[in-house]
């Protein structure tokens, strides 16, 4: 792997400082703070540990804190290396089977109590938990806000594309990581609010406080009245031989390399899923310089939004529909992997399978709620709410009108006179949307002065082209009387100047001017690095991706607001009203091997990555042992692993099904008290003070 040193979105810290650090007794490099996992990931380091069961390899899966799979031993004490920050002169080793206890020869030397308090907890420090925070704090209340990331923004952090959307309510046109920068901001101008960053969460108890794990090194205790669950998502696995072999990726961690520490962590990827993190994350990985093999989908459609799909495929992506991963396959990494078409049940019709040489899979196949809090405080009967992902699966626009709903009903319940916005509520409802109908667009033809031309078809909530642009010549034609109505030019009065093609988050915007009877001129959209200049001729492609022609460039603007260049063609009449994109991939790399190759064994696919149980395990075991309880399965060790049934607890409905089991009929597993792990040094707060986080001294602390 590499660094990522030019981006067309994102760039490279000022000032980082280098370090260096030993793994498996070699000598490596990375930078101060940052992640262990995302440090190796650059020298080229996909296999972090190996599992006992087997002696498999294992990689980094969610970089996320969730899962298990990037454990390393540092400085003798196991942790997880995408949470833990690198430091000069770490010892980082792979971990080998299970981690041994370190000696404890030194004597007990007291507890520190550590305790905080607030009106209100909010948990996560994502787009809706920010803005509940924010909405909490004007009303007068007290708000810790405690988030398992050093910079908050949640999955806004990592995402470099522009958001759809409204452009006056939840900055449509605008980067996810500029908006997150935007609402941290303003939540740390409020003097009622504290903010505790790099501190997850672990536990909410009986007594009405929480557990926090402040800077990964010390414990404290919150008292609340309330709570404000935004914990966000966890990305699911699927199932599949070789699902855990590493380079087998959740978006999340994908985007995380690329986006936010700037790593090259793939030659070539495939991914799996359609939705708007699978296409957005094609996206990323070209502009990453990333080869992109396709993407497969299991269901007969895609499952994100048109404009997104159609902008992938004119880069040169294929999509490839009723689609399914047979198999992926690799000596200790992803080195292949096997796709096929699916019958009506889903089942791959092997005679259609296609092999690809790839290094990374990309999983995005969808999301699950982390509620587990806010199952816990019902239980408990404490007030509490839910906002963003932790409520229901939706935009990031959305969870932001979310969390200020979500608080406003807290308030309330607090004693609060507050009264919530009826029209906060229809917002909301319409940034939630499915893609509504598609309306085709009828033909342009080009004339003497500038006119846009739109390639969006599908209703989407987004509007930032109307509200762009000076002469206020592009108004959404009313259908459903909300911003899910596609937008049209009106008038004559088009200046030229580009604002609607650079804003447009789906890139789905260009502007026609005729030449001559013969030419016209185009401005394209264009988000990767323009290292060319006017006079090269570059190809061109429609709204589907088909190739109209290779039209020479005649200039290139770059809109500083928006990171989004302006290119200038000169194209050929007939082809200009149909020209929006421009390829940036070549056919080649999405070309399978001339045979596929591969080995088919379905019950082998791994359900409880920690403990590597297969799907065939599990179905033997239920069968032979009438389960009716999940918590049966422990004795098999599913979800007695480090990431306390995260991962494998959404899989195991489809496995109970196919042993015969109605899921709703078994009893579901026990939640563990805490949610992740914390050593038990850390418990009783033994030694260490949040100045010295990260020093080679403070990681031989908080030992088990």
């Amino acid at each position: 792997m590499e660094r990522i040193t030019r981006h067309p979105i994102v760039s490279p810290p000022a000032e980082r400082r280098e370090v260096s650090f030993a793994f498996d007794g070699g000598t490596f490099s990375g930078f101060e703070g940052e992640a262990i996992s995302s440090a190796l990931a650059a020298a080229g380091v996909v296999a972090f540990s190996r599992h006992r069961k087997g002696d498999a390899p294992q990689g980094i899966f969610c970089a996320n804190g969730q899962c298990s799979q990037c454990t390393v031993v540092v400085n003798g004490i196991a942790k997880k290396a995408c949470v833990t920050p690198l430091c000069a002169g770490m010892d980082v080793r792979s971990l080998s089977g299970l981690p041994s206890l370190p000696a404890d020869d030194g004597r007990f030397a007291g507890a520190e109590k550590r305790s905080l308090a607030a009106d209100v907890l909010v948990i996560g420090g994502g787009p809706s938990g920010l803005s509940a925070a924010a909405e909490l704090a004007r009303l007068g209340l007290s708000v810790i806000l405690a988030d398992d990331k050093a910079d908050l923004g949640g999955k806004l952090v990592l995402q470099t594309h522009k958001f759809f959307g409204s452009e006056e309510d939840c900055y449509a046109g605008t980067r996810g990581v500029d908006i997150a920068r935007k609402l941290e901001a303003e939540l740390r101008a409020m003097p009622n609010v504290t903010i505790l960053a790099n501190s997850p969460v672990v536990g909410i108890y009986k007594d009405r406080r929480a557990g926090i794990f402040l800077d990964y090194g010390h414990y404290a205790l919150v008292d609340f009245s309330a709570l404000v669950i935004a914990t966000g998502a966890r990305e699911k696995s699927v199932l599949f031989p070789g699902n855990d072999l590493p380079g087998v990726y959740g978006a999340g961690a994908f985007q995380t390399l690329v986006n936010r520490d700037l790593v090259k962590a793939a030659r070539r990827v495939l991914i799996v899923g359609s939705g708007n993190v699978g296409l957005i994350a094609a996206y990323h990985a070209l502009q990453a310089g990333i080869e992109v093999a396709g993407i497969v989908e299991i269901l007969g459609k895609v499952n994100g939004y048109k404009v997104h799909a159609d902008k992938i495929v004119r880069m040169g992506v294929p999509i490839h529909l009723g689609t399914s991963v047979v198999s992926v396959e690799g000596r200790g990494r992803v080195e292949r992997v096997t796709v096929a078409k699916v019958d009506e049940a889903f089942r791959p019709l092997l005679e259609t399978a296609r092999t690809y040489e790839v290094d990374t899979v990309l999983v995005a196949t969808g999301l699950a709620p982390c509620d587990e809090f806010y199952r816990q405080a019902r239980d408990f009967g404490f007030l509490a709410v839910t906002a963003g992902d932790a409520e229901e699966i939706a935009e990031a626009s959305s969870a932001m009108f979310g969390g200020r709903i979500a608080a406003l009903s807290l308030a309330k319940l607090l004693g609060k006179k507050v009264e919530i916005d009826s029209g906060w509520l229809a917002k909301r409802e319409v940034l939630k949307s499915r893609p509504g109908d598609r309306i085709p667009r009828e033909a342009v033809e080009a004339g003497e002065s500038w006119k846009p031309v739109f390639f969006c078809e599908e209703e989407i909530p987004c509007n930032p082209c109307t509200t762009v642009c000076p002469t206020k010549s592009i108004k959404l034609k009313p259908r459903k009387g909300s911003i899910m109505d596609l937008p049209y030019f009106e008038g004559k009065d088009c200046r030229g100047c580009a604002a609607c093609v650079a804003a447009c988050p789906g890139l789905a915007v260009s502007l026609v001017r005729r030449i001559d009877e013969s030419w016209t001129e185009v401005l394209l959209p264009y988000e990767f690095l323009a290292d060319f200049e006017p006079g090269v001729r570059l190809p061109l492609l429609d709204m589907d991706g088909n190739f109209l022609e290779e039209a020479e460039l005649l200039k290139k603007t770059f809109y500083r607001k928006h990171k989004t260049w302006a290119l200038a063609f000169k194209v050929s009449a007939a082809n200009a009203p149909r020209a929006i994109g421009v390829r940036v991939q070549p056919a080649g790399a999405t070309e399978p091997l001339p045979t596929a190759s591969f080995e088919y064994l379905p019950d082998e696919a791994i359900v409880c990555r920690c403990e590597r149980v297969t799907v065939g395990e599990i179905v033997a075991f239920v069968k032979e042992n009438a389960v009716r309880d999940v918590n049966q399965l422990k004795s098999i060790r599913v979800g007695m692993g480090a990431c306390g049934s995260k991962t494998c607890s959404v899989l195991l409905p489809q496995v109970l099904r196919k042993a015969g089991l109605d899921p709703a009929a078994v009893e579901p597993g026990s939640l563990r008290p805490l949610n992740m792990e914390v050593p038990m040094g850390a418990l009783v707060n033994e030694g260490g003070f949040p100045a010295d986080r990260g020093s080679a001294a403070a990681s031989t602390r908080s030992e088990p």
